[in-house]
């Protein structure tokens, strides 16, 4: 019988993938199942259910954990599922409870940011550092923190949504109430949108064409291309980008002293051969006279980070 094999979860608003993870956070397989997110609570547990025993099928290892990343709000310390906007079969769910009674290990359930970072910090991009800030940049931004080789949860297990710190207070709305945070600002999201408002208020750009010549078909994909290609839009929207970003994280590094940032997402590729530009202007913005010591690493778990994260949170 193997050892040290753990089950990674990866729960979303239409898909949970699982698979598992050695001790040394090599992911050996991983299966994805249809979330049921508009239905019942049962069956919603169910397609957790069905992933996890898809994940260990034929394999002989002694499963010695579950860790469970799921979209928050939600309770890590007894792993309740509160109320996520895009899994409303879930209110005051006791998922860690409920996954501990079909699977008897130790059961841990929190937030994909939070896990992603305990991932990269135990086996990945910042392994063996001892501060660790994390950046998921995508559709929205989220963060977590790593202290001493665990998850900063703060008081209440609310800590550490850096995507909700405003940079401009006369900023548009984010979705979460507040002016300027950097979600609104500098998300995969927000990128597009500038490009596809400066496209139809006028401005030429490769990124029409490649679009099939509708804006709204425009996604980050399309400005990479267009940006690869030379695009002055693409280049502007991207450094306007990186401006608000290095602002962002150079409170940050500030505020936390980190021992290195990394910078994961579906979005993280369209700032890769931005990096040293975003590394030089931080420590231009910030009080903190060694910031440019603080390195910024791409994340080593791509698509996978929710499967390496939740294993990492039994690790």
């Amino acid at each position: 019988m193997q050892k040290g094999v753990l089950v990674g979860v990866d729960v979303g608003g239409t898909k949970v993938a699982a698979g598992l993870v050695d001790a040394g956070g090599e992911i050996l397989s991983s299966e994805r199942v249809r979330m049921i997110a508009n239905a019942s609570a049962q069956d919603g547990l169910d397609a957790v259910f069905r992933a996890i025993s898809a994940a260990i099928a034929g394999s002989s290892a002694a499963v010695e954990g579950i860790g469970i990343c799921a979209p928050g709000p939600l309770d890590p310390l007894t792993g309740v599922i509160l109320n996520p906007p895009n899994l409303p079969c879930w209110r005051n769910f006791p998922l860690a409870e409920l996954v501990k009674r079909r699977h008897p290990v130790p059961v841990r359930v929190d937030n994909d940011a939070n896990a992603a970072a305990l991932a990269e910090a135990r086996w990945g991009a910042a392994r063996g550092a001892k501060i660790v800030f994390y950046a998921t940049i995508g559709t929205g931004i989220g963060t977590g923190i790593v202290m001493d080789g665990s998850i900063y949860h703060g008081r209440t297990g609310a800590a550490g949504e850096g995507g909700h710190v405003s940079i401009d207070y006369h900023g548009p709305i984010c979705p979460c109430g507040k002016p300027g945070c950097i979600e609104i600002l500098a998300s995969g999201t927000a990128i597009t949108t500038r490009a596809r408002d400066r496209i139809r208020a006028g401005r030429d750009s490769l990124m029409l064409e490649l679009a099939g010549a509708d804006p709204d078909r425009l996604t980050g994909e399309t400005i990479a291309k267009a940006y690869a290609a030379g695009d002055s839009l693409a280049t502007e929207l991207l450094s306007e980008a990186i401006e608000m970003l290095a602002l962002w994280l150079g409170n940050m590094v500030d505020l936390l002293d980190p021992d290195v940032i990394v910078i994961g997402g579906g979005a993280a590729a369209l700032y890769r051969s931005f990096f040293d530009q975003l590394h030089e202007r931080i420590a231009k913005v910030t009080v903190n006279p060694r910031a440019g010591e603080v390195p910024i690493f791409s994340a080593h778990y791509g698509a996978d980070s929710g499967i390496a994260g939740g294993a990492a949170l039994c690790a």
